[in-house]
C-alpha cells in the first residue's frame, strides 16, 4: 500500500486503515469520576471482581504480590494492574475496561480525579453514555465533586450515577448519607442534572455494589450494578445529519480511498458529498469495508474508506456531508471552554486547536464571561485571561477555516480541545453558530480548477499571507479614508495589496446594481467572490463597503473562508450624528430632503458587527490613530506561515 503524497500524515507514523465497526449495539459507555482518595478506584476493581470480569488467577497473582510486600491487598489494586498492562498495550483495550452483567455487556472509561488529570476526563468522558460519580461518605461534597458535575454538564452527559462511597467509615449512617444526598442534589438543581439516584455503598466491603448491603437495611433503592442495568445505551446518531471525518487518503490497487469515520448519519454508493471546507462535491463510488458487503449502507461509529466517482483533493480533517445539511465552516466561533493548565490561557496568544481529525492554530479574541466550575459564581468583567479551573464563554479565531458544528446539534464536532506543548490545556463546546443553506443548484459541469502554485508558495514569495479586510460602517464613517491609509501602509512594507471601494465596483463589476436589499446582497455576493480570488493570489484585498447586513457579512466570511483565505472584519464605528455631520458627498442631506430612497441609516437599517476582529472609533480617534489600532492586530495575522521542516 503507498500513501498519496497529499496526505498530510506526520512522518514516522504508522499507517493504518482503521478498523470497521465491532457492532457495539447495547453496550453501555460508563465513566467514572470522583475526588481522589473518594474510592473511585476501589469501586472499579469491585465490580470487575463481582462480575467475573477478570482474567483467571488475576486476583490470586495481585494477592499474592501484595502478601509479598507486606501490604493489606486492596481492590484499587486490580484497577493499577489493569491500567498498567493497558500502558504496555497487552491485554486490555488502549482506552476503555470491559464488563458485563447478566443483561448487557459494559465499558468503563477511567477518568482520574486529582486536578492534574482532568484532561483525562476531558477526553474521556466526551464519548460516554452515562457516569458514576463517587463521593466519599468520610469527606462528603469536595470541590472535585462539583466541578465533575459541571463538566458531565458541560459535555451533555445527563444518565448519572452518584454513589456516596465509604459508608463503613460513617458507620453506615442513614442520616450522614441524606446530608450528602442534600447537599448535592442542590448543586446538581443549577447544572440542571437530575441524577437517577443516590446510593450508599462500601467498595471495600462489596456492600451495594453487586448485592444488596445487611449494614444498611435503611436503604431500599437499587445496587450499583442494578442501577448501571436501568441505563440506556446511546443509540448511534443515525439520524442526525452525515458528518464523515477524513483521517487519511491512501491509493490502494489504484484506488485513491479516503478512510475515516462516520460520526453521525448514513451513507450510502451513490450519495453526493460535499467536502468541507473546499465545499467540492462529488458522488461516493464505492464503500470499502473489512469482511462486509460494500453494498451496505455505513452508519454513524462505522469506520470505513470510500472511493468517489470523480477524484477531487481531499486530506485529513475535511468532513464530508450531504448537501441539504452541511456544517458550519468559519475561523471564527464562540465556546465554553473548561481551562485546566496552571498557566492561564491568555487573550491574543496562540494554541493548537483539535477538533475530530481537524488540528490547527487559534487565538481566543475575547472573554466574554467567567464562571467558578466549584461554586457557579459568574463574572461578567472584561478579563484577559482564564485561570486554572474557570470556565469561560469567550470568542476563538482560528488561523484557517474550522469545520464544526452547535454541540447542541451534533455534539461530536461541537467540542474541542485546545493543545499547548503538546499537553491538552482545556476542553469546551461550541454554541451560536449559524448554518448556511447551500442546497443552491449548481451546474453539474462547473469544476473548480486547483491551481498549481499554493498559498504556502505565494506567501512564502510575497513574504506575507493573501487575506480580506473587510471594512464595515455607515456612510460618512471614514471607511474609504482608513482603506486607503491602510493600503499605503501595507504598500510602505512591500506587501501586495489593493482596495476594492464601494463606488469603484458600481463604476464597473456592479453597475447593473441599484440599492434594494435585494441588490445590496447581490452586490456585496460579487465583491466577496472578487476578493475570494484576489486573496487566493496572494493579495491582502481591503474592502470598503458598507455592507449594512450581518447576514451579508457573515456569507462574505463564508466564502473567503471557502478560498482558505484570512478575513478579518473590521468595524469603523461612528455614531450616526457624526457621521451626517460630516456628509462628505451630501447623501444624508440628499436622503433627509426624500431625495434618495432605502439610505443606510435613515430609512434603511444598518446592523452594526456582534463580534468584529477589529474596531476603530473614528468619532475619537484620528486616521494615524485608527491605523496604528488596526495594523497592531493585523500584521501578525498577515505573517507567512512557517516553513515545514
Amino acid at each position: 500500500m503507498r500513501k498519496e503524497a497529499e496526505n498530510t500524515q506526520k512522518s514516522g507514523s504508522s499507517i493504518q486503515l482503521p478498523a470497521s465497526s465491532t457492532g457495539s449495539e447495547g453496550r453501555v459507555k460508563i465513566v467514572f469520576v470522583g475526588h481522589v482518595d473518594h474510592g473511585k478506584s476501589t469501586l472499579i476493581g469491585r465490580i470487575l471482581h463481582d462480575t467475573g470480569s477478570l482474567a483467571e488467577g488475576k486476583i490470586e497473582m495481585i494477592q499474592k504480590a501484595c502478601a509479598a510486600e507486606g501490604m493489606e491487598f486492596e481492590f484499587a489494586f486490580l484497577l493499577d494492574a489493569l491500567l498498567e498492562e493497558q500502558e504496555q498495550n497487552v491485554t486490555i483495550d488502549t482506552t476503555q475496561i470491559p464488563f458485563r452483567t447478566a443483561r448487557r455487556r459494559y465499558a468503563i472509561i477511567d477518568a482520574p480525579g486529582h486536578k492534574e488529570f482532568l484532561k483525562n476526563m476531558i477526553t474521556g468522558a466526551a464519548s460516554a453514555d452515562a457516569a458514576i460519580l463517587v463521593i466519599a461518605a468520610s469527606e462528603g461534597v469536595r470541590e472535585q465533586s462539583r466541578r465533575h458535575a459541571y463538566l458531565l454538564g458541560l459535555l451533555g452527559i445527563r444518565q448519572l450515577i452518584v454513589v456516596v462511597n465509604k459508608m463503613d467509615l460513617a458507620d453506615y449512617s442513614e442520616k450522614r448519607f441524606q446530608e450528602i444526598e442534600a447537599e448535592y442534589r442542590r448543586f446538581l438543581i443549577d447544572l440542571a442534572l437530575e441524577p437517577r439516584c443516590f446510593i450508599p455503598a462500601s467498595a471495600k466491603n462489596g456492600a451495594n455494589v453487586a448485592e444488596s448491603a445487611k449494614g444498611m437495611k435503611w436503604y431500599k433503592g437499587p445496587t450499583v450494578l442494578e442501577a448501571l442495568d436501568l441505563m440506556e445505551a446511546k443509540r448511534p446518531d443515525v439520524d442526525l445529519p452525515l458528518r464523515f471525518c477524513v483521517q487519511d487518503v491512501y491509493r490502494f490497487d489504484e484506488r485513491r480511498i479516503i478512510a475515516g469515520r462516520i460520526e453521525t448519519g448514513t451513507l450510502r454508493a451513490g450519495d453526493q458529498l460535499v467536502f468541507s471546507p473546499a465545499n467540492k462535491t462529488s458522488t461516493v463510488h464505492l464503500i470499502e469495508r473489512w469482511n462486509a458487503d460494500g453494498d451496505d449502507p455505513a452508519m454513524a461509529g462505522d469506520s470505513i474508506g470510500i472511493t468517489l466517482t470523480e477524484q477531487i483533493f481531499v486530506e485529513r480533517g475535511y468532513v464530508a456531508s450531504h448537501q441539504a445539511e452541511t456544517p458550519i465552516e468559519t475561523n471564527r466561533f464562540h465556546a465554553d471552554l473548561f481551562w485546566i493548565a496552571r498557566d492561564a490561557l491568555l487573550v491574543g496568544r496562540l494554541y493548537d486547536l483539535r477538533l475530530a481529525t481537524q488540528e490547527m492554530k487559534c487565538q481566543v479574541v475575547s472573554i466574554e464571561q467567567v464562571m467558578d466550575s466549584s461554586t457557579l459564581e459568574t463574572k461578567t468583567d472584561k478579563r484577559e485571561q482564564l485561570e486554572r479551573n474557570e470556565v469561560g464563554r469567550l470568542t476563538i479565531q482560528t488561523r484557517a477555516p474550522l469545520v464544526l458544528d452547535n454541540h447542541d446539534r451534533i455534539a461530536n464536532l461541537g467540542r474541542f480541545v485546545i493543545v499547548d506543548d503538546g499537553e491538552i490545556r482545556g476542553g469546551g463546546t461550541i454554541f451560536g453558530g449559524v448554518y448556511t443553506d447551500r442546497t443552491v443548484a449548481k451546474s453539474k459541469n462547473i469544476f473548480w480548477t486547483e491551481q498549481k502554485i499554493t498559498r504556502k508558495e505565494r506567501a512564502a514569495q510575497m513574504g506575507h499571507r493573501g487575506a480580506v479586510v473587510w471594512f464595515t460602517g455607515l456612510s460618512g464613517a471614514g471607511k474609504s479614508t482608513i482603506a486607503e491609509a491602510l493600503e499605503r501602509e501595507l504598500f510602505k512594507r512591500a506587501m501586495h495589496t489593493y482596495v476594492l471601494d464601494g463606488d469603484n465596483v458600481r463604476h464597473g463589476l456592479n453597475s447593473n446594481l441599484g440599492f434594494s436589499p435585494e441588490d445590496r446582497v447581490e452586490n456585496i455576493r460579487r465583491v466577496s467572490e472578487v476578493a475570494k480570488l484576489m486573496a487566493d493570489s496572494g493579495v491582502v484585498v481591503v474592502t470598503a463597503f458598507i455592507s449594512p447586513y450581518r447576514i451579508d457579512r457573515r456569507r462574505a466570511r463564508e466564502i473567503a473562508l471557502e478560498g482558505n483565505a484570512e478575513f478579518i472584519e473590521v468595524f469603523v464605528d461612528a455614531p450616526l450624528e457624526v457621521c451626517e455631520a460630516r456628509d462628505p458627498k451630501q447623501l444624508y442631506k440628499k436622503a433627509r430632503a426624500g431625495q434618495i430612497r432605502q439610505f443606510t441609516g435613515i430609512d434603511a437599517p444598518y446592523e452594526p458587527p456582534e463580534d468584529p476582529e477589529i474596531v476603530v472609533h473614528t468619532d475619537r480617534q484620528s486616521v494615524d490613530e485608527s491605523i496604528a489600532t488596526i495594523l497592531e492586530q493585523l500584521l501578525p495575522r498577515l505573517k507567512a506561515d512557517e516553513p515545514s521542516d
